[in-house]
């Protein structure tokens, strides 16, 4: 009899045991790409999830939702959520993913890189919890270097690292505008002023001046010279500045007297001439004349006449300018009016029975005006 008890309860729990078996439903899971069967008779995803162990985070990706029945032969998609810190723009912000590898995260949060974009992991690689992404964008720069402008794209926060990765060495009086410390702004312009020190030594010519001296002896309006000036020599030594090859700035440091210079000496006349028309005797050729007046310093006057006397030099001096087939030059005459004179000077607009008569200032030139007047040839 207790070996007969004892066969129906195995029998029975066998029965049971396979009844409970039997009753399971079977699931086809995905967990984060890996395949795995399982038989439950949990009556949620929720509840199965629970039994094999598997905390659900409200950021995970879950296919059906948690809530959902479960059904025999159900399939069910996981993928764990990660937490990724990422940096863009230098911009930090916490970001919960699903995405398997870092390409597919990029497309998740709608990122598109070029190829002058940097970001600190490749884009294989698979995505881990609290992973860090940096990603620096590349921005279309201009560099002007030494005068030379070219495009260039950089993902350079500060000028100097975009020097830097630019491969720009700078000199030390070189210039850099804006200043090594600010940031870079999209589409900003850098510019390299190459700038250069020399020293320049030169030799130049010192001018001498020229010192007249009154000489009583000499004609009046002449000169001579007493001791030719000569040129004296220094050489300067300058400190010059270029900047991208022109010379902004020269400033000279040093002199040295070479040779001295040597002043010009020049007498300069004081010697009054006087042009003086004695009376001499009457040939009792007389005539009427039509008149002018002229001065040393009319428009296009010289100051010198035909025959060579210097009315500037000698502004007392009694001459008429003529028509030489009238009244030949240095024929003495008596003017009505203005008295002893010689013809000594000609005159495009002085033809036939006209002359022009001189006077030292405008002023007694217009007084005279035009007039007619008889004028007597002396011997």
């Amino acid at each position: 009899m207790f070996i007969t008890f004892a066969s129906l309860i195995v029998l029975a729990a066998t029965l049971g045991f396979s009844y409970f078996e039997g009753s399971k439903k079977t699931v086809a899971m995905t967990l984060d790409g890996q395949q795995k069967v399982v038989k439950t008779h949990a009556d949620t995803i929720k509840d199965l999830f629970a039994e094999l162990e598997i905390n659900l985070n409200s950021k995970d990706y879950l296919f059906p939702s948690a809530n959902a029945k479960i059904v025999d032969n159900q399939k069910v998609v996981w993928k764990q959520a990660k937490q990724v810190q990422m940096v863009k723009d230098n911009e930090k912000k916490t970001v919960w993913t699903t995405a398997g590898t870092v390409a597919k995260f990029l497309k998740e949060q709608n990122i598109v890189l070029n190829e002058h974009d940097k970001i600190s992991q490749k884009p294989q690689e698979v995505i881990k919890n609290k992973m860090n992404i940096n990603i620096q964008v590349a921005f279309h720069h201009t560099l002007i270097d030494g005068g030379k402008e070219k495009k260039v794209w950089s993902t350079s926060a500060t000028v100097a690292d975009f020097l830097t990765q630019q491969g720009i060495t700078l000199n030390e009086l070189d210039r850099v505008e804006p200043s090594l410390t600010d940031t870079l702004e999209k589409d900003g312009v850098v510019n390299v002023v190459r700038v250069e020190k020399v020293t320049d030594v030169v030799e130049e010519p010192v001018g001498f001046a020229v010192i007249t001296k009154q000489d009583g002896t000499l004609e009046k309006g002449k000169e001579k010279v007493l001791t030719e000036g000569q040129q004296g020599l220094v050489t300067r030594e300058y400190e010059v500045i270029f900047e991208n090859g022109k010379e902004v700035s020269r400033k000279m440091i040093s002199e040295q007297n070479l040779r001295e210079k040597q002043d010009k000496v020049v007498a300069v006349g004081t010697k009054e001439l006087q042009y003086q028309v004695s009376r001499g005797e009457e040939t009792g050729t007389e005539f009427y004349v039509s008149t002018t007046a002229y001065t040393a310093y009319c428009t296009g006057c010289s100051g010198t006449t035909a025959t060579g006397i210097d009315l500037r030099a000698n502004p007392n001096v009694k001459v008429i300018a003529v028509d030489p087939s009238v009244i030949p030059l240095g024929t003495k005459v008596y003017v009505e009016g203005y008295g002893y004179a010689i013809a000594a000077d000609t005159g495009g607009a002085i033809k036939g029975y006209k002359i022009d008569v001189f006077f030292p200032t405008k002023a007694e030139a217009f007084r005279w005006g035009v007039r007619k007047v008889k004028i007597k040839i002396l011997k």
